[in-house]
């Protein structure tokens, strides 16, 4: 009896100090960080699953802590994938890695990173440097993880005002109910280089909080149903003090909007204020995210979305009255989409110009006219497509800015369609913000999952605009996808992008000055454009002027081309040279081409044709029509380019 007493007694300190000894070795997890094989960098959003499937995601520093107890002390396999980067596969085409999981001790593993753009880390939600915490890895985010209680919030906007960064986001989730915030929660950051985080690595957001501790309601305005935000917007009044406004939706049934308005901040009460109301129909409203525009000398605030192709005065009496406002548009003047009235000269040219009381032919738009078939394809003002392959890329939100490293007007957008729904970013440049929009490269992939309203940070910018950030909504509510990723999802993911990356090389215009000819004195990119948009130039029909385009090529050197020289031909005529002239071998390209041997070239380029004229002469064209001035094709053309997509 003795004996049975004290072997229960034994087994019950052996069971109590078990959980200890397990706690113990719990507390020093197996820390697995996946990097970017590139740069070096943890890696957000990189998903380890086991056979049995369990599934680990990184933080945002790359770091997963791994404590389960029955996988301690065993070999692994961990499967492993993430959106726009891959890990080798084997022989058997499996990507992932066998790991002896042992407390306190590390494995690192290298991803190649498919995206052009980098992912850096996530803005909002809870646990955003969990696992760099449970590691004892340094963090310099104050609210590391959880902020106001905040865990998903949808689609940003930004703007600095008083010296701060203002940040306002769409519905918001928090973890105590399912239904959380649907009126615009706030926050402020100090701008980087002013006492913020450098842009690489993260936001201290400093949320304005209701009394029970979760970020308020910044615009409770009337009416049922949630209320967005539309063009935040930072006017000077006319003693120079600043003021924020923004158009205001109320919506119900989902996505239905039935009332709008334009709001002002008010700085006491940390909250928007119903300024005007406005008209359900009205045609124009600030959407989208302005920039500030020059045209004629006149500053004004445009908005894009992601085209500029809306206009506002930029004092805060004109702003609040949107009959003021006017679009750049094709429709005629007080018409509506779909009236599909087309504004037309005399010669049957379609005229693109400012008008008032008319609304913007977006993308969308305008491909629904070409549906219809009230405008050619070729008469669109927006021509977006693929650099590689010539689709059409169809852009739905994002953002258009002057960048001072390119000297042109450069856009984010995401893609309406595409491999996964509003998951696909693409990059492109125009010398004006009106275009000419024509190639674009995509800068960020996605497996079957949203990333929707892209912003740009110009305020992020580093070393002169040659580096820049922009985020995203991650979320699975437009993609299909039934697993949604666990604290990444209904949430923001911060990207960098390096502008001077090889891949971003983009066909840019060349240009012919007289129509009908490509002489080759005449061939060359226009020069980089200044921080204005010279929209003088696209006054009446635009489709005119892209009509000057001869073909587009890229600028600047990249893996696969070749540089074109301008150099002396026979007599006094000029001809291009895949080779600079003897003694100008430090002579800069006018442009640059793909070989016309390329194995694999673009399937997006056509040869560019030389001819050779009575004149002795030689022209240059990227058409394939025989010419009817009795000039004769050369048996061999320049190279390879990029067709003007205005060409009928």
């Amino acid at each position: 009896m003795h004996l049975l007493r004290l072997t229960l007694a034994g087994l019950g300190l052996c069971l109590t100090l078990l959980p200890s000894s397990l706690a113990a070795q719990r507390n020093q997890p197996f820390r697995i960080q996946a990097l970017d094989a590139e740069t070096g960098r943890g890696v957000p959003l990189v998903e380890f699953t086991t056979v049995n499937h369990l599934r680990f995601v990184t933080d945002s520093q790359g770091f997963i802590a791994l404590d389960e107890p029955d996988l301690t002390g065993r070999d692994i396999y961990f499967q492993i994938r993430s959106h726009g980067y891959e890990y080798p596969a084997d022989g058997f085409g499996y990507r992932g890695k066998r790991l002896r999981v042992t407390p306190g001790e590390s494995a690192e593993l290298n991803l190649k990173r498919i995206n052009i753009a980098e992912r850096l880390y996530r803005v909002t939600g809870a646990g955003i440097y969990r696992d760099s915490v449970l590691v004892g890895d340094e963090v310099l985010l104050q609210q590391m993880l959880l902020n106001a209680q905040v865990v998903g919030q949808d689609s940003v906007l930004t703007a600095l005002y008083h010296g701060r960064l203002y940040w306002f986001w769409g519905d918001t989730n928090r973890p105590g109910y399912p239904l959380g915030n649907f009126h615009v929660p706030g926050a402020t950051s100090l701008p980087p280089g002013r006492g913020g985080l450098p842009p690489d690595r993260g936001v201290n957001l400093e949320y304005f909080m209701a009394p029970d501790g979760f970020a308020k309601p910044t615009a409770a305005l009337p009416g049922a149903g949630p209320t967005w935000l539309h063009g935040l917007t930072v006017l000077r009044d006319a003693h120079g003090g600043e003021r924020m406004f923004a158009s205001s939706m109320k919506v119900k049934n989902q996505l239905e909007v039935y009332r709008r308005g334009l709001v002002e901040w008010d700085d006491d009460g940390h909250e928007w204020r119903q300024a005007v109301e406005v008209p359900l129909d009205a045609p124009l409203y600030p959407a989208g995210h302005p920039v500030e525009t020059v045209a004629e000398g006149v500053s004004r605030v445009s908005f894009a979305q992601p085209f500029p192709l809306t206009r506002a005065p930029s004092s805060p009496e004109e702003f609040l009255n949107v009959s003021t406002y006017e679009a750049f548009t094709c429709l005629q003047e007080g018409t509506t989409l779909r009236d599909g009235r087309i504004d037309r000269d005399p010669a049957g040219a379609v005229v693109y110009s400012w008008k008032k009381n008319t609304p913007p032919v977006g993308p969308l738009d305008q491909a629904q006219l070409v549906e219809r078939t009230l405008l050619a394809s070729h008469e669109g003002l927006i021509q977006l497509r693929d650099a590689s392959t010539g689709s059409a890329v169809l852009a739905h939100a994002g953002t258009t800015y002057w960048n001072d490293h390119r000297r042109r007007w450069i856009l984010i957008a995401v893609q309406w369609g595409g491999s996964s729904f509003l998951g696909e970013v693409w990059y492109s440049e125009a010398e004006t913000p009106l275009g000419p929009w024509a190639y674009a490269v995509k800068i960020v992939t996605h497996d079957k999952y949203s990333f929707y309203n892209p912003k740009h940070h110009p305020l992020f910018d580093e070393e002169g605009g040659r580096r820049i950030y922009f985020e995203g909504t991650y979320a699975t509510t437009f993609s299909g996808n039934t697993e949604p990723t666990p604290r990444y999802d209904y949430n923001q993911i911060m990207y960098r992008l390096d502008l001077d990356d090889a891949r971003l090389a983009l066909p840019v215009p060349i240009y012919r000055t007289a129509v009908g000819k490509a002489a080759a004195t005449e061939l060359r990119p226009r020069p980089a454009g200044v921080r204005t948009p010279a929209s003088g130039q696209w006054q009446g029909s635009p489709v005119a002027q892209f009509n000057s385009i001869s073909f587009f090529a890229p600028e600047r050197p990249a893996p696969g081309l070749v540089p074109v020289y301008l150099i002396a031909g026979p007599g006094k005529t000029v001809k291009l040279s895949l080779k600079p002239a003897g003694d100008h071998a430090n002579e800069q390209p006018v442009f640059y081409v793909v070989p016309q041997d390329a194995r694999e070239p673009p399937p997006a380029t056509v040869p560019l044709n030389v001819f050779r004229l009575k004149s002795g002469g030689l022209d240059y064209s990227a058409s394939a029509d025989e010419r009817t001035d009795g000039a004769d094709r050369e048996p061999s053309p320049l190279g390879r380019v990029w067709k003007t997509p205005w060409a009928p």
